[in-house]
């Protein structure tokens, strides 16, 4: 229930509101009406008065001197009868039923009327419904309606999530002056300018007759300079379409030119002139559009390690040593497993939680997807069958949730493995595993997924080491660890498994075994430097890192020994063969699982 407006303190809305209340109640009660809105075959009583007051385009049609304007019936074409009356209810009672299967063409009527309250209505409902799936069409029908605020919104997501939206049926809708004011912005976030080039090679090919001619114009907006040498030479212009047409090919000229430290006359990349110069005698100075170099938006990511718990999550640069905020929500579960995709994609699953809309089995893990542009933590559909000590890998587009132990009564060991199908934003049910197991390694790579040591239902470690081929749908051995560990460190690193430390039947390891999967075959490795179990690996611009995880340590005031969490980063050097220390301690590692990922420091909050 709303609360009473209070006159002294809001004498203005509580004016208004005594207003509109008097003016709805004199048109249900059919007063003073002297206007009738003929759509079709429906008519809609109103007064002139409120449609001129809220309509600049009703206002000049009672204020001219022609027939039309003084007749009581108002013929409306091109409009819909019922869109027309939610229209007429808004402007008399402030309310109006929005929805994604009619904002459109309330918002068109809105336009053409000349209606800002209700314009305004629906650019904020559609702002605050921008998706993957709607975006292009809401920039669209922002151009179309002349409405910068919302086509500048709707360009900015999808600068934003480019990347995606390429794959997208709608991309090869646009037209060429819609895609150019996409692709010109710095705001794109794509990590290098080949991704524009080749997205506009795509949208080219899709209708070639017809788009051929657009290609000149559309190439002037990729950033050219910013593309190395090699892939200048070998893919542009070298390409067939590039090769035939010579207006294309003076202005690739221009781009060796500058390569060569050549830049047009008259132009300059800097200017000296003082601020007071006139802008015709800049504009001469400006260099042409297929010359620019400024980086995009997305051209800063960072290799970066990502520390996730229940507290928030933080990304670390260890070449720079600096710490960002790369989300404040606590909505991460404790005991949660993390999994970082090919495409840059962060997924968690774990945690336990109780799901009121499913009676049978009420009992759930969470999932969860980081999105780095909103910097939180978005719901995905949950993990059906709730566990922990699981591993999680991706393969062929889905992510892999194997073994564990279940989170209930017994915590029996399992075999079972869930897939995800990120199409289908389903959860499934793949081939069981050949044995239970828990606290094991899973890890990705080519396609496969293995799946190395752990407990069994002896709770014994195990050296079992195997693969799953998700095309094959099978199951196969591989030759087994050296040393049958579980709760250990695992990465894949330059094509090969590297497996660290963990806990063995006797105690804690510091042992490290390295499995060449091209030679499928372990080899033992340099020793990692204390004896730990839940280290976490990972691997990032190509070096190999060691952080946190548990370790036997005296106790304060007493010798005794204890299990210690660990917050340390470790590096291993190739060239020294040794693991270095770091950091002695990031106290934001503490709980936290850990991934390496590329981010945008431009977004991150420095701490």
């Amino acid at each position: 229930m709303a609360l009473p407006i209070n006159p002294i303190e809001q004498p203005r809305m509580y004016q208004q509101t005594l207003l509109q209340d008097g003016l709805c109640d004199l048109l249900e009660n059919m007063k003073f009406v002297d206007c009738v809105l003929k759509i079709k075959d429906k008519e809609l009583p109103c007064h002139r008065l409120v449609l001129a007051a809220c309509s600049s385009y009703f206002k000049a049609m009672f204020q001219s001197d022609s027939e039309e304007s003084k007749k009581r019936e108002v013929v409306l074409e091109n409009v819909e009868p019922g869109v027309m009356a939610m229209v007429l209810k808004y402007i008399y009672t402030s309310d109006i039923s929005l929805t994604e299967n009619n904002v459109q063409d309330i918002f068109m009527v809105a336009n053409m009327f000349q209606i800002p309250s209700i314009f305004t209505v629906c650019i904020s409902f559609l702002r605050g419904r921008l998706g993957l799936a709607n975006c292009l069409a809401i920039f669209r029908l922002g151009l179309l309606l002349d409405c910068p605020e919302l086509a500048v919104a709707a360009r900015d997501y999808v600068c934003d999530h480019y990347q995606l939206i390429v794959r997208d049926h709608d991309y090869h809708q646009l037209g060429p002056s819609e895609l150019a004011a996409i692709i010109i912005s710095d705001s794109l976030n794509v990590d290098s300018e080949e991704v524009v080039f080749e997205s506009v090679l795509r949208w080219v090919l899709y209708d070639e007759d017809d788009r051929l001619t657009d290609l000149p114009d559309l190439l002037e907006c990729v950033r050219f300079r910013l593309i190395p040498l090699d892939y200048f030479a070998n893919k542009v212009e070298s390409h067939e379409w590039i090769c035939s047409n010579p207006e294309i090919q003076r202005k690739l000229q221009l781009v060796k030119d500058a390569h060569a430290g050549k830049l047009p006359e008259g132009s300059r990349e800097k200017s000296t002139k003082s601020t007071t110069q006139d802008d015709e005698e800049e504009e001469d100075n400006m260099l042409p559009g297929i010359l620019n170099n400024k980086p995009r938006f997305g051209m800063f990511l960072k290799d970066l390690m990502l520390l996730i718990s229940e507290t928030g999550t933080v990304a670390y640069d260890p070449v720079g040593n600096e710490c960002y905020m790369a989300s404040v929500s606590t909505q991460v579960p404790k005991n949660h497993c993390s999994l970082v995709t090919k495409e840059n994609q962060v997924f968690v699953a774990g945690g336990l939680f109780y799901s009121e809309d499913n009676k049978d089995d009420p009992l759930n893990s969470y999932f969860l997807q980081f999105d780095p542009v909103s910097s939180d933590w978005l719901g995905m559909p949950p993990l059906p069958t709730p566990r922990c000590l699981f591993g999680m890998a991706e393969a062929e587009n889905s992510i892999f949730v194997v073994g564990g132990k279940e989170l209930k009564e017994g915590e029996h060991a399992l075999d079972t493995v869930m897939i995800y199908d990120r199409h289908s934003f389903k959860w499934g049910e793949s081939d069981p595993l050949p044995y239970t197991v828990y606290g094991h390694g899973t890890v990705s790579h080519n396609g496969l997924l293995y799946v190395i040591g752990g407990k069994g239902k002896s709770k014994k470690c195990l050296k079992k080491v195997c693969v799953y081929n998700p095309k094959k749908f099978e199951w196969k051995e591989l030759p087994p660890l050296k040393t049958a560990r579980s709760l250990f460190g695992i990465t894949v690193h330059k094509d090969k498994i590297y497996v660290a430390a963990g806990v063995t039947d006797t105690g804690l390891t510091s042992t490290v075994e390295v499995y060449d999967i091209a030679k499928n075959q372990w080899s033992e490795f340099v020793e990692f430097p204390q004896e730990r179990s839940s280290l976490s690996l990972v691997t990032m611009d190509g070096s190999l890192y060691a952080m946190g995880g548990f370790a036997m340590m005296p106790s304060e005031g007493s010798e005794e020994l204890a299990p210690t969490e660990m917050n340390d980063i470790w590096k291993f050097e190739e060239g020294e063969n040794n693991w270095n220390g770091i950091l002695r301690e990031i106290s934001f590692a503490s709980g936290s699982t850990i991934v390496g990922m590329r981010l945008n420091t431009l977004r991150l909050t420095k701490m």
